[in-house]
């Protein structure tokens, strides 16, 4: 590996080390207290203390450099843990002076390190570790970014995450974010009884929803496998297997377009109750929500741009056609034929490219007139049969079926269907799918002959919701685009394998 000047002289350090006897990548490392907890505990002290002279107990504290600077015998440095960071103080008469000197030629932003010593407040009032000892964790070779400035080449924040990370708090606070919304949602099924379970993620046929899937080859089976676009119709099979209420909470993957709302590989959480529908549904959707929001925020409100968004149970209900009716002046009942509905669409403004089947205009008028401006909690209702294979039919009007979804900020959540239990009526939807995939609808489903035997022995009336965990959570966080939720999201290959790293000077 070719290394950049200041890489060589960082390494040059890591031999120095070595050659001193000392392992600049220690083997273990001892830690008494995080920041945090020797702050706090440091507070308890002085509060309870009373001027008491009795003397600091030494503590042991590890983290990452973030600060370094010196003043003649003397050197302040910051350490960061996950908890929060510690100013370290240094001087020469304390420390000794070959420890200090390495202290100044050999440590640099970066390092991760482990000191020990006792706690006092500085002259100016912050709580400092008067260091003892002072040994080296992990050398660190690239510098960290500058530290007025952080990361800012988007890039390199979505390439090299861990760099986003270590140079941007409130990205860390994102994840974190993340972590509890998942938390929060586990645990409001749970309490009602719903068991989580696992369905797989490589499956020998793809179905569940409208996508193109990711194909993969099995060599030991000789066989063609695709990586799951959904989980829906492994969760239903459970259903007729006798589980009354189950959800898992997967990772999904469907080979299309990448932008604000769609990645390639996401989150989705699944859930099916069995003797409910989709009315029960809303219900339970708004409830969780509203809890999660609640959890994670604090409050039952998010803001959206320039907006607060109160959501709060009931939400807005408005059917589909209404909606699309009311927004784009197109009535795609008026419209049953692709040529009408496409010349509709066009006259209405609408992007839509020729070819584009009948039920896929219906999805675009709803992606280009109506969802854009669903920003207060709304649950959209009653979808066209022809837009929705694996749902049940309205009883007052079998051209349409019982399924919504929910809508804030406009952003589209998820999907909920009252699930068609009918093996009949799901083949004819199947068929029509196959008619569709042959006028040239690559997201149309197959045939899932395995389910259709599944529904003859019977599954039970049910309503099932799958919400897209990476959408909360952007929501939720406030940020633009899914890709500043993902860890690692999807980027395109650079056209070379050159260093990328981030490189500034200690301060």
């Amino acid at each position: 590996m070719d290394l950049s000047e200041l890489q060589a002289i960082r390494r040059e350090k890591v031999e120095a080390f070595r050659a001193s006897g000392v392992e600049p990548y220690a083997l273990r490392s001892e830690r008494t207290h995080t920041t945090l907890e020797a702050i706090r505990a440091f507070e308890t002290r002085e509060a309870v203390a009373d001027g008491a002279d009795d003397p600091e107990p030494p503590i042991v504290v590890v983290g990452r450099i973030v600060g370094f600077r010196h003043m003649g015998k003397t050197v302040f440095a910051h350490v960061e843990d996950g908890a929060g960071r510690l100013q370290l103080y240094a001087r020469k008469d304390e420390l000794g002076a070959d420890e200090y000197a390495d202290l100044l030629k050999l440590y640099d932003l970066g390092d991760f390190v482990q000191a020990s010593g006792q706690l006092f407040r500085t002259r100016t009032g912050e709580i400092s570790l008067r260091v003892a000892e002072i040994r080296m964790l992990s050398k660190a070779l690239n510098a960290p970014p500058e530290k007025w400035h952080g990361l800012q080449d988007v890039e390199i924040r979505y390439r090299q995450r861990y760099v986003d990370l270590m140079a941007n708090p409130e990205v860390r606070r994102v994840f974190e974010m993340r972590a509890r919304t998942i938390t929060a949602t586990r645990r409001f099924l749970d309490a009602r009884g719903y068991i989580e379970v696992e369905t797989p993620t490589l499956q020998p046929l793809y179905g569940g929803a409208a996508a193109r899937p990711f194909t993969t080859h099995h060599n030991a089976l000789n066989q063609t496998f695709y990586l799951r676009i959904a989980d829906e119709l492994y969760l239903k099979r459970l259903l007729v297997g006798g589980f009354e209420r189950v959800y898992e909470i997967c990772k999904d993957f469907r080979n299309e377009g990448i932008d604000r709302n769609h990645s390639p590989e996401f989150t989705m959480l699944e859930f099916y109750e069995a003797y409910s529908d989709y009315q029960g549904m809303m219900e339970l959707v708004e409830a969780m929500i509203a809890e999660v929001t609640r959890d994670v925020l604090g409050c039952s409100t998010i803001e959206v741009g320039d907006r607060t968004v109160d959501v709060t149970p009931p939400w807005t209900r408005r059917s589909m056609r209404d909606a699309i009716r009311d927004l784009s002046r197109v009535d795609y009942v008026a419209h049953p034929d692709q040529p009408s509905l496409l010349a509709a669409a066009r006259a209405a403004g609408a992007d839509i490219e020729a070819d584009t089947v009948w039920p896929r205009i219906v999805d675009e008028l709803l992606k280009q007139f109506v969802r854009p401006r669903l920003i207060e909690p709304t649950l959209l209702i009653d979808y066209p049969v022809a837009l929705s294979p694996l749902a049940k039919r309205k009883a007052d009007d079998p051209t349409h079926v019982e399924r919504f979804q929910p809508f804030v900020g406009g952003v589209e959540l998820g999907n909920s269907f009252t699930e068609l239990n009918d093996p009949i009526d799901q083949l004819a939807r199947f068929q029509e799918q196959q008619r569709d995939r042959d006028a040239g609808d690559d997201e149309a489903m197959p045939i899932d002959a395995d389910f259709i035997t599944a529904l003859m022995y019977g599954m039970p009336p049910t309503g099932g919701v799958g919400i897209g965990i990476d959408r909360l959570v952007m929501l939720l966080a406030g940020q633009p685009t899914l890709r500043d939720v993902i860890l690692f999201p999807a980027m395109r290959a650079l056209p070379s394998t050159s260093d990328e790293g981030v490189d500034s000077h200690r301060e």
